[in-house]
């Protein structure tokens, strides 16, 4: 028999729940590039407009959201412009929840793969994150381009703030929310196929219990508010629009649950993870 150690990979069982086994990873990152690779390209191929509907679907929905909430409903704005008001939830909103759904469907879109050749599994959900997130560099863009056009030619004196620095954290909260919530359905729905109809039902439904369409300080009843800061998203949101905007109050209790359930989520998911990716073959 020959020594383990002369391989470049030896396979074997994980030994408990938890372990991550980081650098079997990151030995496999041209995977993960490939993954991501296929992931973009494949989202729009074959279509006319191409990548420019990662432009047009925040617009489209903004708009809808403008005309249905701003005009008909008329939601308050916090005396913000509409469309960046809007487009602000809706850039934040679309990477978590395209991303989710996603890795949510880990294990049933990739029996395939997963029964014919091995790679440390998380390769997927790792692949997911990455690509959405390319996805919402391009949204961020326009989204840019629209606040200096604003600043430009509009009577709008946004009060950028601090708060801006905290823009990266954001990001990777919103990251991690996803990737943990994602892979623990994902492995949930292995034995209970239902949660897939519910996830996809239960998501767009989730967005009204965060402060996309509205602001969290148009709210009065503390009930309610209490209720739409135990969605560790409305931290996130909240936070954003304070550091460009000036708007609602930099609420950091809040924005350090995000961070706290995120973590728990994540160290959660991961190991339902572990747990069912010994065996899942032959679940599925």
């Amino acid at each position: 028999m020959k020594d383990k150690g002369k391989w470049d990979i030896y396979i074997q069982p994980k030994s408990n729940w938890f372990e991550l086994r980081l650098l079997d990873v990151w030995k496999y990152r041209d995977l993960i590039f490939m993954f991501v690779k296929r992931d973009f390209i494949a989202q729009y191929k074959q279509t006319i407009l191409g990548p420019i509907w990662f432009l047009i679907q925040p617009l489209i929905t903004t708009i809808v959201f403008i005309v249905v909430f701003g005009k008909i409903a008329g939601l308050s704005t916090d005396g913000q412009p509409q469309i960046l008001f809007y487009l602000s939830g809706v850039l934040f909103w679309n990477y978590f929840s395209s991303t989710f759904l996603k890795i949510s469907e880990t294990f049933l879109a990739n029996t395939n793969i997963f029964s014919k050749i091995y790679f440390p599994r998380l390769v997927v959900p790792i692949s997911v994150v990455l690509s959405s997130m390319i996805s919402f560099g391009i949204q961020l863009i326009l989204f840019v381009i629209i606040f200096t056009y604003y600043l430009i030619s509009k009577d709008f004196y946004p009060a950028i703030n601090s708060g801006i620095l905290l823009f990266p954290i954001l990001v990777l909260i919103m990251a991690a929310l996803s990737i943990g919530m994602g892979i623990i359905i994902s492995s949930m729905t292995i034995k209970y196929r239902d949660l897939r109809y519910l996830v996809t039902f239960g998501v767009p439904l989730l967005m009204y219990a965060t402060p996309i369409v509205y602001p969290l300080s148009s709210i009065k009843d503390p009930t309610f508010i209490f209720l739409l800061k135990l969605n560790p998203m409305t931290g996130i949101i909240e936070t954003f629009r304070y550091s460009i905007f000036g708007i609602g109050v930099l609420d950091i209790y809040t924005l350090f649950y995000s961070a706290f359930i995120t973590i728990i989520l994540l160290i959660l998911g991961i190991a339902i993870f572990n747990k069912v990716e010994k065996n899942f073959m032959d679940s599925i």
